[in-house]
């Protein structure tokens, strides 16, 4: 009697596939597909038209085989059928697509043949959350085959983008836009290859600053209509409190820098979020009118929470990237503690999981959001501070919510002796000082609604005061709600 074995389902690499018997290589496909998350068989196929080709990652079945009289005996499969998803699919189903100029725009990214540009001005000495978007899109489309510049706003920083303002930005000095710009440059490279060519990072400062006023005005004055700028939406928002000529000209210079990267760097892409969405067509419209010739602009969705506000803030203090402005610990207590309503979207959109992965959590409830948070919250903390900060953050994480007291890694404020007038501190000043509360008042609130505890025990009155020989050692440990924990210690 023939001994009959069954195969089962199980992962590859290619090479080893390719030289098992049975196991039928993979015919590769010019369909463009994502090269990155390895999802639904569909990762790391070459690309119609590209020299680079890129080993696929599939998952095979090893079919049936029955062995009689020394002899492998294969039945061919009745259907066999692998899915290919293409990378704009991927970033539509991502949730990251807003809008798109033309439809060209998908065969562009589709077949790496993008060069794309994102802008980031340099208004802080480091990226924030609210930059992780722009970010990971970068990393998604170069891993596509796709270039990517990043362009540093040493230029446009010194006028100030009014988009999603209600106020004037501050003006910053020449110095502090040039050690802002170093700064961003060093968070960067932890997204995108800038190596052998394969990205660009670019000033805008070097075209901007040499541009004579009456030229740039002749050049492309005539290419912009003041009654179609005025209904932009990014000018709407400033009109009713005033909008100053400063800023009225951002348009036109962002305009530019695509309108001058278009010729010089062959750059016929510009992403960004969709507040930018009038922006960018300024500079599309500026091309095709200066040079007769077809860019494309594509804005990704703006990461809000469920009541539609934006992402990336905490106690009005923006979440950085910066482990000396917001510790790796505390950037993972911000992901972790995400409401339930927005934790799988920020995992679709953010992280690098294979969509089947997420897929499977949208059934998810419960315990089951905590166990999606802390995925979250320790892909994005990886991403930006390293696997090992990543563990530390997550076992400082678990150690507070099991109650073991293990603060070592939990962020501490170290306060001076100015900040004890009389030789205490109040309760209301020591939240702000620790960042548990924007203002005085919102600390207020805190107190008054029972949110605040002091080494576990609960301050219920506004005047509670401590003295300092309290902060000396170990300090102590405030609790703000269930899920945020602050040390606070004298130097």
């Amino acid at each position: 009697m023939p001994r009959t074995v069954y195969g089962q389902v199980k992962y590859l690499p290619e090479l080893q596939a390719e030289r098992r018997v049975g196991c039928a290589a993979c015919e590769r496909t010019n369909a463009g597909v994502s090269l990155y998350s390895g999802v639904r068989t569909r990762e790391a196929v070459s690309v119609k038209r590209r020299q680079a080709e890129v080993v696929p990652r599939i998952y095979r079945p090893l079919p049936n085989f029955i062995l009689a009289e020394g002899v492998f005996i294969f039945p061919l499969p009745d259907k066999q059928e692998e899915i290919f998803m293409t990378l704009y699919e991927e970033l539509k189903a991502r949730g990251l697509v807003a809008q798109i100029t033309d439809e060209e725009i998908i065969d562009l990214i589709n077949n790496g043949k993008a060069t794309f540009y994102i802008g980031f001005d340099c208004t802080a000495d480091s990226l924030t959350a609210g930059h992780f978007m722009a970010l990971t899109l970068m990393k998604r489309l170069q891993m596509a085959g796709n270039k990517p510049i990043a362009l540093i706003g040493g230029g446009t920083t010194m006028i100030g983008d009014p988009s999603g303002r209600t106020d004037m930005r501050k003006m910053l000095t020449k110095e502090d836009i040039d050690h802002n710009a170093e700064c961003f440059k060093r968070q960067m490279e932890k997204f995108i290859d800038f190596s052998d060519g394969k990205a660009l990072m670019l000033y805008n400062s070097e075209w901007l600053k040499p541009l004579n006023y009456i030229e740039m005005l002749r050049e492309v004055g005539a290419c912009f209509s003041v009654n179609n700028m005025l209904r932009a939406e990014c000018y709407k928002q400033r009109m009713e409190k005033g909008l100053s000529f400063l800023e009225f000209n951002y348009m036109i210079m962002q305009s530019y820098d695509f309108y001058y990267m278009f010729q010089h760097y062959g750059c016929n892409m510009q992403f960004g979020g969709d507040d930018q969405w009038s922006n960018m067509l300024g500079g599309t419209e500026l091309i095709r009118r200066k040079l007769g010739k077809d860019a494309y602009a594509m804005t990704i969705t703006l990461l809000t929470d469920s009541q539609g506000k934006k992402m990336g803030k905490t106690a009005g203090n923006a979440v950085w990237l910066d482990p000396n402005k917001t510790s790796p610990f505390e950037f993972y207590q911000y992901w972790r503690n995400v409401g339930d309503a927005d934790v799988l979207k920020c995992i679709r959109m953010l992280t690098f999981l294979p969509l089947e992965e997420i897929d499977k959590m949208d059934k998810w409830e419960g315990s089951q959001l905590n166990e999606a948070k802390e995925i979250l919250a320790y892909e994005l903390t990886k991403l930006v501070h390293g696997e090992e900060e990543a563990e530390k953050a997550k076992a400082a994480s678990k150690a507070l919510f099991s109650g073991d007291g293990d603060a070592e890694h939990m962020p501490t404020t170290e306060l001076t002796n100015d900040d004890f007038g009389g030789g205490s501190i109040d309760v209301l000043t020591l939240l702000v000082k620790c960042g548990l509360a924007a203002s005085k008042g919102e600390a207020r609130r805190l107190v008054q609604q029972g949110g605040v505890t002091v080494n576990d025990e609960k301050v219920s009155a506004i005047e509670t005061t401590f003295g300092c020989e309290r902060f000396t050692g170990d300090g102590i440990v405030i609790k703000k709600g269930k899920k945020v924990f602050h040390k606070a210690v004298t130097k």
